[in-house]
């Protein structure tokens, strides 16, 4: 096995990275930690949060790429590396990656969704729907005529394995909360179990999650949950692949538009005069120009040079992959105007503070006034802003694909899915399920994001937190 990590895989990494100083430093500064004291004392913060959390570690399994070792087919043997690019949730899902059928076929189908000519055992030929290769295999002539028990049993296994992994994990967390004491392990158990608290609203989440996904990951070893595409994917495996790509969307983007926004915006607020004059021009001047049309001139651009420059791009997944980095680089470039005007008035404001008057009349250079001082008393906004635009900037990607001008066609994301599912709603009979499932798991997460960002409002918000 050889890592090989991407591009986008580095920069999600050196995110992960950051969240966890982020997290150490949080903990020791109280005024810091009741913001988000708050937040998870909220039962919809720990809700939303929870379902947050498995789709990041959906993106980070897929975000540790290797290329597989494997055994050579020449007469002498031995092991080679593949040329297939896995990731370590591709391992994870496997039954639904390599069970690939013909064509389409509809949820928990065992026939295919196009009629062949099939050639029969006396003789002659007939028109019918042939039988899956893979789906449903495993039952007999008898069973599969009528499949749904089998459906009904193997979901209700799944659902049990969930559902012990589930008191494997609730077990280890009282274990370390109560560091070993059996009195407080059982007072660590009840609190969290019938205790009315965010805690609780936490741990019933977690067991509707493990639920699901132990009955829908047992069920895709032996059917295609939803069903399969044009070429005979497993439709259920390509979103939950496409969850990589809206959270690269969603969290690269800040990488570009956070400093942009922070060191532009402070800067015009506090020394005002030419700086403040030299940034509104450049924040006017972008806003000026439809974001969509300069969004299309720059993936234009890249790809005549990728197309120029083919031999730079060693592979098909590179070359995808450095075109949705292209992209996120294109919408921080776009998108950071918003924020970089919100900290240039907070940043006005503040710099007529009493406290900041002191530190300039007692001679303290201005890269520290605007390290110490001010940037701490902004960061409010910068939490707010990034949350807020997370789920947008998701949607913008299902948006900019749908158009032609988004992520690699080679890319699995939502947007590809609702691309394609343009031809497909149109067939007769209509395959829909495509669109469905990529509707559903893009509702989830926006939806999700777009409540946590209203608890982290609340929580972050100077004059909300007054209020209260």
């Amino acid at each position: 096995m050889n890592l090989h990590f991407l591009l986008t895989d580095y920069l999600i990494w050196f995110l992960v990275v950051v969240s966890v100083f982020y997290a150490v430093y949080v903990s020791r500064h109280e005024y810091l930690l009741a913001p988000w004291r708050q937040v998870l004392h909220s039962h919809v913060g720990a809700a939303t949060g929870v379902v947050l959390a498995a789709y990041v570690c959906i993106g980070l399994l897929d975000s540790v790429h290797y290329y597989p070792t494997v055994q050579a087919d020449s007469p002498e043997g031995g092991v080679v590396v593949s040329t297939e690019l896995l990731s370590v949730f591709d391992v994870i899902v496997t039954p639904m990656r390599t069970q690939v059928e013909t064509t389409y076929s509809k949820p928990f189908a065992l026939h295919s969704f196009s009629k062949k000519t099939l050639e029969l055992d006396g003789g002659g030929q007939v028109r019918s729907y042939p039988r899956l290769k893979y789906a449903g295999s495993h039952l007999g002539a008898e069973d599969s005529a009528a499949p749904c028990a089998d459906i009904l049993w193997k979901g209700f296994t799944g659902a049990l394995y969930g559902l012990d992994a589930w008191l494997v994990l609730l077990i280890l967390l009282c274990l370390i909360r109560a560091r070993g004491a059996p009195l407080e392990f059982l007072q660590q158990l009840k609190n969290t179990l019938l205790k009315s608290s965010a805690l609780r609203t936490a741990s019933l989440v977690t067991l509707l999650l493990f639920l699901i996904v132990g009955a829908t990951y047992y069920l895709s070893g032996y059917y295609h949950v939803w069903g399969t595409d044009k070429v005979g994917y497993d439709v259920f495996y390509i979103t939950l692949k496409s969850i990589r790509t809206g959270l690269v969307i969603g969290t690269l983007t800040t990488l570009v538009m956070l400093p942009l926004a922070l060191i532009l915006g402070m800067s015009a607020g506090y020394f005002k005069g030419w700086v403040d004059d030299v940034v509104q021009y450049l924040y006017t001047t972008l806003n000026s120009i439809p974001g969509i049309l300069l969004i299309a001139a720059a993936v234009l651009m890249l790809d005549v040079y990728m197309y120029n420059h083919a031999d730079q791009f060693t592979s098909v997944i590179e070359r995808a992959d450095w075109r949705l980095f292209f992209i996120c680089l294109i919408l921080g470039i776009t998108n950071w105007t918003g924020l970089c005007r919100l900290l240039r008035a907070e940043t006005l404001k503040l710099r007529e503070m009493d406290y900041v008057n002191a530190a300039t009349a007692f001679g303290v250079r201005n890269r520290t006034i605007l390290i110490r001082h001010l940037l701490p008393n902004v960061m409010h906004l910068v939490l707010i802003s990034i949350v807020l635009d997370f789920s947008g900037l998701v949607l913008a990607e299902a948006v900019l694909s749908y158009v032609g001008i988004g992520v690699d066609p080679t890319t699995h994301s939502w947007g590809n899915m609702i691309n394609s599912a343009r031809l497909e709603m149109a067939r007769e009979p209509m395959v829909w399920w495509a669109l469905t499932s990529s509707f559903i798991a893009m509702f989830i997460l926006v939806l999700c994001a777009n409540l946590f960002t209203d608890v982290v409002r609340d929580a972050f918000d100077p004059r909300l937190r007054e209020r209260t």
